[in-house]
């Protein structure tokens, strides 16, 4: 185990070829790599399995309760070794209440370079994310450590859900509204800070969004009206939002000017701080997305912006959206906001409109 001063050791961005949810496999990949992998038939209390991308699977423990369970894990995304925890685990924690349900406890999920970084590094990764937990009410009861190449920390989340309050990527319904909880941008921050071009206001602005928990998922799955709840991370607005149409077999429309974005990101994203992960993104979707000729250049890079712990995505009637706003209002979600609308299925075009 290394015992190098944490002072001398290299940046933890340095070490990894991607960070946070940017390090995901791109969608088009995945979808092969998953072709033909399914196992034995679903049991009838699997209520969400893989079968529309959802954000995590939901198992029927009786009538009254049902079992969530997750996993999220990435290399690093910033240098701090706290922050890099504490952000992780934000993000983990967060399909739990994207499925509409209260996370119960956690398994850390480490791999450390342990001839690189040494037990302090190592030991405040974990402390971040331990912070975040003790934040959402909920144990570390174990887990699993390697040794790795890269820095990776994760988590394996479990929480419970009323089987009635289970809510779905994939039932949106024509009429409905779409509000989203978090403004736009960390993949385009995150790009800049790897360059050394963040500077701390902004850097705080990311982690401020980052490391704030999705906790509106519950009390919005309660109200009636709310059809779908997914949470925007490694595959963007764009990504997700299709997912949200195709599982839904309608289509979305976003409006781009209403869609909030963080403090400084549209700047940066038309100086070229843009990931890997963005193209990635776009050339796996970019078909089935009809851009309007009027928006500005950037605007695709940010569609596709890969979020780390973003934010919930919501579909909604438009009888509930005052109840929505006000839940995102009352867990202190000031940016969220209407973003878009649910239509019929067209008959020619494609499943995601963006004006």
């Amino acid at each position: 185990m290394s015992t190098t001063p944490a002072a001398q050791e290299p940046r933890l961005t340095s070490l990894s070829h991607g960070g946070g949810c940017g390090c995901k496999i791109a969608p088009g990949v995945l979808s092969e790599i998953l072709r033909g992998t399914s196992g034995l038939p679903l049991p009838p209390e699997l209520l969400v399995g893989i079968e529309t991308s959802d954000d995590a699977a939901v198992y029927r423990l009786n009538d009254e309760l049902a079992l969530v369970a997750t996993t999220d894990f990435f290399m690093p995304i910033v240098d701090d070794p706290h922050d890099f925890g504490r952000i992780a685990a934000t993000n983990a924690i967060s399909d739990v209440y994207a499925m509409g349900g209260r996370p119960i406890m956690a398994l850390a999920l480490v791999g450390m370079p342990i001839s690189v970084l040494s037990t302090t590094t190592i030991g405040r990764i974990l402390e971040g994310g331990a912070s975040i937990c003790r934040q959402a009410g909920i144990p570390i009861a174990g887990g699993h450590t390697i040794d790795s190449v890269e820095p990776i920390y994760g988590l394996v989340a479990l929480g419970l859900v009323h089987p009635d309050r289970v809510r779905r990527n994939a039932d949106a319904k024509p009429g409905d509204v779409l509000v989203l909880g978090k403004a736009l941008g960390v993949g385009v921050m995150s790009a800049a800070l790897k360059k050394g071009q963040l500077n701390e206001q902004l850097y705080q602005r990311m982690m401020a969004t980052t490391t704030q928990l999705n906790t509106p998922g519950p009390d919005l799955a309660a109200i009636h009206g709310v059809h779908a709840i997914t949470d925007v991370t490694g595959f963007g607005l764009a990504g997700h939002a299709l997912e949200m149409a195709r599982g839904s077999r309608c289509q979305v429309q976003i409006d781009w000017s209403a869609v909030p974005l963080l403090e400084g990101v549209p700047a940066l994203a038309r100086e070229g701080f843009v990931t890997g992960a963005s193209g990635r993104n776009w050339a796996a979707y970019g078909q089935d997305v009809e851009l309007s000729t009027a928006l500005p250049p950037e605007a695709q890079a940010l569609l596709s912006d890969p979020q780390t712990s973003g934010g919930l995505l919501v579909s909604c009637t438009p009888e509930a959206l005052d109840a929505v706003m006000q839940t995102f209002a009352n867990h202190g979600f000031d940016a969220a906001a209407v973003v878009g609308r649910v239509r019929e299925p067209a008959l020619q075009g494609r499943p995601l409109h963006v004006a």
